[in-house]
Formats: C-alpha cells, structure tokens, sequence
C-alpha cells in the first residue's frame, strides 16, 4: 500500500477533480446530461450581459495554520466567524498544518478524521440558532429588528427563518484543508464545484507545501478559492522560493472545462479570485529592529520591509493582485496557549530565532470585490494567529431565473402550494379509508 502512495505523490498522480467532500451530492450526473443536449446544438448557449442583473452578496474568507494540534471538541469558532455582528452569505475556512508535517503524513493518506472534526465544528458555529438574523428583501442575512408591530399595535417577534449553511466542498491535501459553506437557499444555485491540488514540497510535488484550489458558479458568476502553503524559511533570499511556489500553483492548478468547454480551466480565467494562506513572506529586518518596532507597534515601519509587499511592488510574484491595508499585529510566531512572540521570553535557550512576521494573508485578483474587513483572530490553539476578511462580491443574476424566483415567493405560488397541500391531505385520507377498507381479506 505505501509504495503505491508514495509513487503516486511523487509521480504528481492527479486526483480525480470531483474527489471531495459536501453535505449533498454534486449535480454533475444532471449537468451533464444538460451538456450533452447542448452539445447537439452547433452553437453553445450565450447569457449576453444585458440579460444579467447585479446582485451583491458577503463573502467571508479566513486562514489558519493551526500548527498540526487537532481541535478539542468544545473549540468555539463562534468568535473567528462573527456570524450574529457580520452574517455572510458564503464562509471559505482554508487551513494550514491540519496534521503535523512529519513523512508518514506527507507519503501517507490523508487523515479524514481530523477534517471531519474541524467541519463538525464550523457546521456547529455557522448553524448556531439564533433569533439575531434575518434575510432582507434582496436575499441577504441582516441583523433583525427584535419586534414588529400587528395591526393591533402589539409587538411580535419576526417569523423569518433564516436558512442554514452546508458544506458545498471540502478537501484536504496533506496538511492543507480548505471547507466552503453556502446558505442553504443559496445552494441550488451553485454549479460545477471542482477541486485542484498542487504539491511543491519535497522533490518540488509533494503536498506538504502547495495548494488546494477549489472552484464553483455561484448563478453566472465563477468563483475561485486558493488556499496555499508557501516555502518557509527567514533567511535572507528565501523569498524566491516563495515566489517559485506562487509561479507554480498559478500555472499547475487546471479544473475541467466541462462537457460543453466553457468553464474556466486556469485559476485567473475566474470572474472572482481570492488566495489565503500561510503564504510565510517575512520581515526583511535584523531581529532586534523587527521585534522593537513590533513592542512600538509601528506597522508601517514593518510593512515598509515586507517580503510580499516588496515582492509585489516589484512584480516578482502575484503581479495585478491586491491586498487590503494591514492595521493588526503579526501573525507569527506565537508560543502555544500565549500570546508572548517566540523568543520574547530571555533565558530559553536552545531556541530558534523567529522573528515575528504577517506569514498568514489574504489577497485577491479581479474586479467585481470589495474588501470591508480585513483583521486576525485571537485563538491561542497554535503558533500562528488566524487571518480573516469580508469581501462584498458582485454576483451576475440571469432575468429569467430572477422571474421565476419572484414568482416562487409570490402570493400566487402560495396560493398554489396551500392548494396542494389541502389536496395531498385529501388524498392521503382518501387512501386510508381505501385501504380500511380492503385490511380485510376478500374470501372467495
């Protein structure tokens, strides 16, 4: 079994595309039956952007090296999510170091049961019933109004039933694990979900360092989410290798076209591009100068002697993406369950230098986002700092299918499928005194 593993790895075997995990099957079988049909026709179908409407809806995004400690099961994400102060309609969690990086993990099989714990923990904090949220006129999760008045003048507490969230991908590569969650009423909208792996660790293919790509249509609009783990190292060049695994994930990480070829297959052809990750660019600082302008807390100063910041401007790597402004403490290195920074505290010695660093980031390509918060968490669960951003994303929306959504939540439709009911519970006692009827046997 391990030889064939491990030839695998090094061999850069791809994993079949739909080879993830969700709440629902995908629809592939459907789509593609779809495809087929449109395949028969010489010309493909074209939704023409005067046939779209702009709908715009909050995108939450957030990376975690959580340092190869398994989560305990009363962890609360509550706090890193927010979700009662900022709702979202989708919430991508990307990972780093999910097992600890050691060769029976990198040459081995994935370990589910630690990926099952960590989506166990988001479904709990994402589906936490609360009375705060509510989804306004255009289908988005707001804070609510605690009372309503009736025609009475009495208050009454808001009947809306806001929509629970379901996993629509999650995969894990080695240490890597990336968990996408939609709103329930959201869900029937997305299409063609895909994963896209990309190892560039050992012998430049193995997946203790590199990608997991995953990719979906949210109505006619394609997203695209990079969640990566970049070459570490503070030493002085170390950036290049950086540099080569961000080169390298751009132009290995390939979806399928799809039966009818027009689906995105490169990680830019996406309408919506967003990379999180432990992306490890450092401070280009003596250790002294970095950590005394880290107690001063001058983040510009830092920020000045970035790695990726420089690195960009110079159009060495990710050239055309974009950052938001940084206003919080480096994310790295924490000792575990503290708050002090690695080799803040004199007289350990045997300790290796880390000087503190913004290694875990979020950043972007495109049009069509806007980014409205960009900050760290606080959990002490490892030795990095969680990274987290909203965006607000615009969403291209077909007419006709905004025609039949309104009339799905007409008064009309109402009408219809309270007629339904009444005639389904007709039937249905019609069938039983049919069936008392015949419970005795007929003797001939």
């Amino acid at each position: 079994m391990w030889p064939m593993l491990v030839a695998s790895k090094i061999l850069g075997k791809r994993i079949g595309s739909n080879n993830f995990v969700a709440d629902f099957p995908n629809n592939t079988e459907a789509l593609l039956e779809l495809s087929c049909l449109e395949q028969q026709s010489p010309r493909p179908k074209i939704i023409y952007n005067d046939d779209l409407e702009t709908h715009n809806h909050k995108v939450f995004v957030s990376t975690w090296n959580v340092g190869g400690v398994a989560p305990s099961e009363n962890l609360n994400l509550e706090g890193l999510l927010d979700t009662c102060n900022n709702p979202c309609d989708i919430y991508v969690l990307g990972f780093q170091e999910v097992v600890p990086l050691r060769a029976s993990n990198v040459l081995g099989s994935e370990n589910s049961r630690i990926t099952m714990k960590w989506n166990s923990l988001i479904r709990k904090a994402l589906n936490k019933k609360t009375d705060e949220l509510e989804i306004n006129e255009e289908g988005r999760l707001e804070a609510k109004q605690k009372q309503f008045p009736t025609k009475g003048g009495k208050p009454m507490e808001s009947s809306v039933t806001v929509p629970e969230f379901r996993c629509i991908i999650s995969k894990q590569m080695v240490g890597l694990f990336i968990s996408v969650w939609v709103r329930s009423d959201l869900q029937p909208y997305v299409r063609s979900p895909n994963v896209s792996c990309v190892g560039c660790g050992i012998m430049s293919c193995l997946g203790n360092k590199g990608s997991v790509s995953v990719r979906f249509r949210l109505h006619e609009t394609s997203f695209c989410f990079v969640c990566s783990h970049l070459a570490s190292g503070g030493r002085e060049g170390d950036e290049r290798y950086r540099n080569s695994n961000a080169a390298e994930i751009l132009s290995r990480t390939s979806f399928p076209r799809g039966p009818s070829l027009d689906l995105p297959r490169k990680i830019l052809d996406h309408d919506r591009i967003i990379l999180l990750g432990d992306l490890n660019y450092r401070i280009s600082l003596p250790e002294p100068a970095t950590r005394l302008l880290v107690d001063r807390g001058d983040w510009n100063a830092l920020l000045r002697n970035d790695q990726l910041r420089i690195e960009l401007m110079e159009g060495q790597v990710f050239e055309g993406w974009q950052e938001g402004t940084i206003k919080f403490a480096p994310t790295y290195k924490y000792y575990p369950n503290s708050n002090k920074y690695y080799g803040a505290v004199k007289g350990k010695r045997g300790e290796k230098k880390r000087a503190p660093a913004w290694c875990d980031r979020i950043i972007w390509f495109g049009e069509g986002l806007k980014q409205d918060l960009y900050t760290r968490g606080e959990s002490r669960l490892s030795d990095h700092r969680p990274v987290k951003t909203i965006f607000t994303t615009e969403v291209g929306v077909s007419w006709k299918l905004k025609g039949l959504r309104s009339f799905f939540r007409s008064e009309r439709f109402e009408r219809i499928t309270s007629q339904l009911d009444d005639l389904s519970s007709n039937i249905g006692r019609s069938s039983f005194q049919i069936t008392k009827t015949i419970d005795h046997p007929i003797i001939l």
